[in-house]
This record gives structure tokens, C-alpha cells and sequence, in this order.
């Protein structure tokens, strides 16, 4: 792959967002990208992709930055709620 884009994310919730996107990782299958995320202790989620040519790298990336994302704002709802009860 020619291709790769490195990204780190350091939050509080690290663990909860490699655990909210771990199982697509899993089931991923495309021909032209690869991803691959872990954590660096304490706090931080690591994001690689990697891809044959530059559009599949911008479709991988706008795929995994939105999961990325979504599971990072439904965190904070969630500690919100707890923060009102």
C-alpha cells in the first residue's frame, strides 16, 4: 500500500472509542484500504489507515474519522445524562 495516514486521538474515553470501533475493524474487507487502531496507554487511540491510491485512502479515512466521531459524541451524551441525574 503507498498510501497511509496516522492519526491519535487523546481522550479520557480512548478505551471506549477503540472498543466502539474495534468490531467494524473486524469485519472490514476492502481490496484497496486497510485500517488498523489501537491504544497507547493511558489515553489515546490510534488510527492507521493505509491504501493502494488516494481515493480510497480519502473514502477510508471519511469512514473511520465519522465512526471515530459519532462514538466520541455519544460518549459525551452519556456523561452529560449521568451529570443530570
Amino acid at each position: 500500500m503507498r498510501h497511509e495516514a496516522l492519526f491519535r486521538f487523546r481522550s479520557a474515553h480512548a478505551r471506549y472509542l477503540f472498543h466502539a470501533v474495534s468490531p467494524e475493524m473486524e469485519g472490514e474487507s476492502n481490496p484497496r484500504s486497510k485500517a488498523e487502531c489501537h491504544l497507547e496507554p493511558p489515553d489515546t487511540l490510534v488510527l492507521a489507515v493505509h491504501a493502494r491510491d488516494i481515493a480510497a485512502l480519502r473514502a477510508s479515512l471519511n469512514m473511520w474519522l465519522r465512526l471515530i466521531s459519532v462514538a466520541e459524541e455519544m460518549q459525551e451524551l452519556l456523561n452529560n445524562q449521568e451529570t443530570i441525574q
